[in-house]
């Protein structure tokens, strides 16, 4: 029987052109979605693709207006009862954040996989079909449903809070932590790590109307007050710090910081290191201060958008939020 899904096209390297089979250099979100479609039409997949064009953008670009159009797009497909799944193709930039924002606000009735390509499409090596081939491949299996929404990459499946972009270049630039994968998957099979871990038909969080300005603090050596103070501006409603080790910081940034915290702006103390959990400090309850634990500062920062966009500035409530993650 063939499944019909939606595909959600947002751009990046998926669709785009180098003009040469061997540039590095190339243009992101040059190929429309129905002429994509037409290229994957050749690959015998067994499944009925409809497209919608989202945007045709590098991802480094996407932000609030376009994750809106996204999400209601996706709400929509999940409405549809002839939709049996959802494909999302987006830039590998930061396709983690977008997965990880649909995964906190969509439910998880049905399969909703986000896709991406570390080469143009008229690269040598193009890995664009196959992974979108693989993402068709889980997007109709209907225990990809229940899991929240999926990233596929690599032959391997990811749950969005997991993934990470790792390598600025290569095919195998993604890994998940602290799952590694949850799935392996071919144009033709898919092993499945686990059961279904969501049941739930509702949604973590509403649609906010606005995202609340969330900054991201890199720690760094010799790090000082002054210098955290010329990164909060007046619009600032709360801080990620992408902290050294298990998200620490120098003193005189952490003196700094406590005083926002005080003053009513939430601070996250997340890790610049790639894998690793950040848990709460003796002094955190103190300088009013939440432990990130096993989000990087990237979607430490969106969840901590969601909660404030909710009314939701207590750090022990807060903290809470992040441990359920």
């Amino acid at each position: 029987m063939t499944t019909k899904l939606t595909v959600l096209a947002t751009g990046g390297t998926i669709a785009g052109i180098a003009g040469s089979a061997i540039a590095h250099d190339y243009r992101a979100g040059e190929i429309g979605i129905e002429d994509y479609l037409e290229r994957v039409g050749g690959l015998g997949l067994e499944a009925e693709l409809s497209g919608t064009q989202i945007a045709n953008i590098d991802s480094a670009d996407i932000g609030p207006d376009a994750w809106h159009s996204l999400h209601i797009a996706a709400l929509a497909a999940l409405a549809d009862g002839d939709c049996q799944g959802i494909i999302v193709t987006h830039g590998t930039d930061t396709l983690e954040e977008t997965a990880f924002l649909l995964d906190l606000t969509l439910p998880a009735t049905k399969p909703v996989v986000v896709v991406g390509a570390m080469r143009p499409a008229d690269a040598v090596g193009y890995d664009g079909l196959r992974n979108f081939a693989n993402a068709v491949r889980v997007a109709s299996d209907a225990q990809a449903a229940g899991r929240g929404v999926l990233v596929v990459m690599g032959d391997r499946v990811f749950a969005a809070r997991d993934v990470r972009k790792v390598r600025t270049r290569g095919t195998e630039a993604f890994r998940g932590f602290p799952r590694e994968s949850v799935g392996l998957v071919t144009p033709a099979s898919l092993e499945w790590f686990g059961a279904p871990w969501r049941s739930e038909t509702q949604t973590a969080f509403a649609w906010p109307e606005t995202l609340p300005e969330v900054i991201v603090v890199f720690a760094h050596a010799g790090l000082d007050g002054a210098a955290v103070r010329r990164q909060i501006g007046e619009n600032t409603r709360g801080v990620v710090v992408a902290g050294v080790g298990e998200g620490n910081m120098p003193e005189s940034a952490r003196t700094e910081l406590v005083k926002f915290a005080h003053r009513g702006i939430p601070v996250v103390r997340a890790s610049r290191a790639d894998e690793g959990l950040v848990d709460r400090e003796p002094e955190d309850s103190e300088n009013r201060f939440v432990a990130g634990r096993a989000l990087n500062p990237q979607k430490a920062r969106i969840l901590l958008q969601l909660l404030l966009a909710g009314g939701e500035s207590d750090p022990a409530a807060i903290q809470r939020a992040f441990d359920a993650r």
